[in-house]
């Protein structure tokens, strides 16, 4: 699993103690990379509202340390990329303490920027800003802050600005962030923080992957294997064969973005196991997929007289999807429990499928797909990796931060956003992953991560295209190809 431990801020202390050993010469390139990778996250997540603009004013925090290195580097690399950017400096403590490599830093963005540089006083910050960038306080701030630096940070958050970006920690927990930007390591804190807005992960190669942590965040390597190329002999029954059993009268979208999403998984062969008068119609959608049109009750749910259509399919099937679409009905719930009772292949179960006493019955490998809400029903108050681990299942939680455990750790995925904040967001993903455990159906773990990783990614590059309102859920799909191309560039 590429992934890399979260960790305490005295964690994060002692790794940097370990690597770098207080040597500034070793310290100022890993500063310049972290300042350019905090450059690069911007102008990327900037794209959400239309792009920084050329001409835009640019706003700096700027503490003692290496937050506030960080944050005049990033300043210095947007300068050097746009000639008419405007970069207005706030030294919170004052230009004399800053530290060596700080005092470095912002030599470099004076240089960077020239006549387009300007200092100001905290007392004096007012008007609107494009962006601002936090580098007071890093993860070694001891609380409390001080009134004027609380004042400084409350004065900034009044005002209009389109981004607000925080480097590795919101200051103080004060700073109220769009994008906190975690270098190098992702720290404890930032998880809990309600101002840290969305987290992103810059990667600056202090981790193997093979570092322990029972809470880890889920790097981009874990894609490219499908980024690659395939063997030369594959064909469809090569790339595994995943069946997807839902909708209904009442639901009927639902299980067909799980379909359209598993055709776009990789997966060779999907087969959909859905209400008999909805196959017509979804077949002329999506001819790729084979469609079986199932008996269905008076009310256009999944009948129990139907139960011999998936059983003559499973013995050709790596992976089965129950649950998108399916409504609650007694007897197709009556019939879900049958099924997941009595198969052997991994079962991913999700939405209206996700009951109690479906999971506690299930003698196959599972992948469950709950949000808030459906996790609360099937799991009341045991926490997500205690609620796997008695389980023995893998548990994908959906929300802002996406959660995944197998019982033993909990992957964090920072992709996505608020684009997905719509109906159908989940029944891709139910798909996305379905298809990719069909390929890996031993490993039920890594199918469930490289499905959100890349769910996620695509997410970004769609409101990066066509910002975060005016999409429909199954433009994601599009995306997808261009998600692959783009985890192995993203910082």
């Amino acid at each position: 699993m590429t992934s890399h431990p979260i960790l305490t801020c005295a964690a994060a202390g002692r790794l940097e103690a370990k690597r770098f050993g207080g040597d500034e010469a070793q310290e100022w390139p890993a500063m310049q990379q972290a300042g350019g990778a905090v450059a690069a996250a911007v102008r990327q997540d900037f794209q959400e509202i239309g792009g920084l603009p050329p001409a835009g004013r640019v706003l700096v925090l700027v503490g003692k340390g290496h937050n506030g290195g960080d944050a005049l580097l990033a300043a210095a690399d947007l300068a050097t990329a746009f000639p008419a950017l405007r970069v207005s400096v706030v030294f919170a403590f004052g230009e004399r303490v800053l530290r060596p490599l700080a005092q470095r830093a912002y030599r470099a963005l004076a240089q960077a920027a020239g006549g387009r540089l300007a200092v100001l006083a905290p007392e004096s910050v007012e008007g609107a800003w494009d962006l601002c960038l936090d580098g007071v306080f890093g993860f070694s701030f001891r609380p409390p802050a001080g009134p004027e630096v609380t004042t400084l940070l409350e004065r900034v958050n009044a005002l209009p600005i389109r981004l607000r970006a925080a480097v590795d920690l919101p200051s103080a927990g004060r700073f109220r962030a769009d994008f906190t930007y975690a270098t190098g390591s992702v720290k404890e804190p930032v998880l809990a923080d309600p101002h840290a807005g969305r987290l992103r992960y810059l990667d600056l190669g202090f981790f193997t992957g093979k570092e322990a942590g029972r809470d880890r965040v889920l790097a981009n390597g874990l894609l490219a294997p499908l980024a690659g190329l395939r063997p030369a002999a594959s064909d469809k029954r090569s790339q595994g064969h995943v069946l997807v059993l839902g909708g209904s009268r009442s639901y009927p979208g639902a299980v067909l973005m799980t379909v359209l999403a598993a055709l776009r998984s990789g997966a060779g062969l999907v087969t959909a196991l859905v209400p008999e008068t909805l196959a017509p119609a979804f077949a002329a959608r999506a001819p790729e997929a084979m469609w079986v049109g199932w008996p269905e009750t008076p009310d256009g749910s999944l009948a129990l007289e139907g139960r011999h259509l998936l059983q003559a399919r499973l013995a050709r099937a790596q992976a089965l999807v129950i649950g998108p679409g399916l409504g609650r009905e007694a007897e197709t719930l009556a019939l879900v429990a049958e099924i997941v009772r009595t198969v052997s292949l991994p079962v991913l179960l999700d939405a209206d499928a996700l009951q109690p006493e479906l999971v506690k019955t299930a003698k196959a490998p599972l992948v469950l797909t709950p949000h808030a809400g459906e996790f609360a029903r099937i799991a009341g108050k045991t926490g997500l990796r205690e609620f796997a681990r008695r389980h023995h299942a893998t548990v994908v939680l959906k929300g802002p931060v996406t959660r995944v455990s197998d019982g033993a750790a909990v992957y964090h995925s920072f992709r996505g956003g608020p684009v997905l904040a719509r109906g159908g967001s989940g029944d891709l993903l139910a798909g996305l992953i379905g298809g990719l455990l069909a390929q890996t159906p031993s490993d039920p773990l890594l199918a469930a991560c490289r499905g959100m990783v890349w769910h996620g990614i695509a997410a970004d590059l769609l409101a990066r295209a066509f910002g975060q309102t005016a999409v429909q859920t199954t433009q994601l799909l599009d995306f997808l190809a261009a998600a692959l191309r783009e985890s192995r560039h993203e910082p």
